[in-house]
């Protein structure tokens, strides 16, 4: 177990998720400048950016490893893994939640709730295509959504959740599906071949 932490880079993964929710609260509702494809140009907050730390984070610690003999190991790594991808996303809810308690403002469930959602993006990709591919898709989703993402009266389109507000059912149910996605694939599927070339 001592190993697998040690890989996984746990102590600077929960360094990132406090710091992540820390610096969000900093910069506040503040906004990036994004060149807008459609609609017309919505609030890109850099909170919707910088939720991608921990998963991120929690995506190169993943890779540290031989996916070729995790993935044949008779301890049960992709239990381990899962589990730790359903604590960043806990983790980083419970930071966000307990931010939004003391005052900090719906910024902090919108941080607590994108880094869910990258953490299961970035889990259901990771089997797929390896770690690195896996980090550099999930970097794109926010900035695909914010070019992409905005209707004609400027606000998000559904299937860009990251842009919703905190209040979002829609965004909370989405965000919950593919976490549960992405922690099921976790543990039930070995690395495919391609993941483990590109991932090396």
């Amino acid at each position: 177990m001592i190993w697998w932490c040690k890989a996984r880079a746990v102590p600077t993964l929960a360094i990132t998720v406090v710091g992540t929710n820390a610096l969000g609260l900093l910069m506040g509702n503040a906004e990036l400048p994004m060149p807008v494809l459609t609609g017309r140009s919505g609030h890109f907050l850099v909170g919707h950016l910088i939720a991608l730390l921990p998963a991120v984070m929690l995506l190169y610690g993943m890779g540290r490893g031989d996916l070729r003999a995790e993935s044949v190991a008779c301890r049960p790594v992709r239990v381990w893994d899962a589990l730790l991808g359903l604590a960043v996303a806990i983790g980083g809810a419970a930071v966000a939640g307990l931010s939004y308690a003391v005052g900090s403002g719906a910024i902090s469930l919108v941080l607590g709730r994108n880094i869910a959602a990258y953490v299961g993006l970035g889990l259901l990709l990771l089997p797929l295509v390896g770690h690195r591919l896996a980090a550099v898709a999930v970097a794109a989703v926010p900035l695909v959504c914010a070019a992409t993402g905005w209707s004609p009266g400027g606000k998000a389109e559904p299937w860009a959740w990251i842009l919703h507000p905190a209040d979002s059912p829609v965004a909370s149910v989405i965000t919950a599906v593919v976490l549960l996605a992405g922690l099921s694939l976790t543990v039930a599927m070995r690395p495919s071949s391609r993941a483990i070339a590109w991932g090396v």
